[in-house]
């Protein structure tokens, strides 16, 4: 408990932790990690809750061969639909159903190793029409898309790019085999140089260790990320995962707490698989996390905005944009 506390005042006086203080605060008693976690977050970021909702914009026969998703084109699952890329018609609708809602974020997703010109310049134009007919903010995850690309997304209207990182960088090739680790971190740097906000994080559960959840962390944090979703593995039938048990609430609030303390400042974000547990995600937003994805995963259901609404105010959070 009291390494537990000489942490919490270190991380207050703006100082980070490193990997080995990181590891030994792993392994201290729950209640303890997760209580210094939440009063790092009301010290540093105060009660502030940043809410976004995706909307799945192109789907189905992915290339790449992600062990944990459902659209991979390599395995036999139950999502058979698949779709072009949304019309901008669409993802206006869609953009203003959201902001109706009081949403904040709204992050459009495709599936794909990247999106090619064409679609790049369809999807520009989605943008530009969202932020001319409402106020919501518009997040992209489109792939592993160079800088020109994204500086064309920047000047059609959004501000941040969402690509995860998804586990460390030693465990990366047991997830995933078609795209690298370094792939994924030239294209979030590509953003930040076309002057996006980038959004970064991963998925727990998908065998890594206690150090490789760490390391994704620190990596995301020497990246500059402020907004880091923390997604927990829904085993999918047909994926190669279909079989891993998944994350126990303890173990998703001790991540949590975990990655506050390494990077006080952002936004910690439950994302897919908060459905999976008991109180969604209740207990986390009292460890460290301040924001979350809302309404619909990509594949999977989520958790109504309207729910969640309730659930942060009753927590004494307020609904306002976080770190841009």
């Amino acid at each position: 408990m009291r390494f537990t506390e000489e942490m919490k005042h270190k991380v207050l006086r703006g100082e980070w932790i490193d990997r080995q203080e990181a590891l030994r605060l792993s392994k201290e008693p729950l209640v303890v990690l997760a209580k210094a976690a939440d009063e790092i977050r009301k010290a540093v970021c105060g009660n502030g809750f940043d809410l976004c909702t995706i909307v799945n914009a192109k789907c189905g026969k992915c290339s790449e061969d992600c062990r944990y998703c459902a659209q991979s084109a390599h395995y036999q699952t139950a999502c058979e639909e698949s779709y072009p890329l949304l019309s901008a018609e669409k993802l206006v609708e869609g953009a203003r159903y959201n902001a109706q809602q009081g949403v904040l974020r709204y992050s459009i997703v495709t599936s794909g190793k990247r999106l090619s010109e064409q679609e790049v310049e369809q999807a520009c134009e989605g943008i530009r029409r969202i932020k001319a007919e409402s106020d919501i903010e518009v997040c992209v995850s489109f792939g592993l898309l160079e800088e020109a690309q994204f500086r064309k997304i920047k000047v059609a209207g959004a501000s941040r790019v969402h690509c995860n990182l998804e586990t460390s960088s030693r465990y990366f090739p047991a997830v995933c085999t078609t795209h690298t680790y370094e792939e994924k971190i030239e294209t979030l740097q590509a953003a930040k140089r076309a002057g996006l906000s980038i959004c970064s994080g991963g998925i727990l559960g998908l065998g890594e260790t206690m150090e490789d959840r760490i390391d994704l962390a620190l990596a995301v944090r020497e990246l500059g990320v402020k907004s880091m979703p923390v997604n927990l593995l829904n085993p999918i039938p047909g994926t190669p995962y279909e079989n891993h048990t998944p994350l126990t609430k303890e173990e998703a609030c001790r991540c949590v707490a975990l990655f506050r303390f390494l990077i006080p400042d952002a936004s910690i974000r439950l994302a897919g698989g908060r459905g999976l547990l008991d109180d969604k995600g209740k207990v986390c937003f009292q460890s460290g996390a301040n924001a979350a994805i809302s309404g619909d995963m990509l594949t999977t259901a989520g958790i109504t905005v309207a729910t969640d609404k309730e659930l942060v105010y009753t927590l004494g959070f307020e609904v306002k944009h976080c770190n841009g």
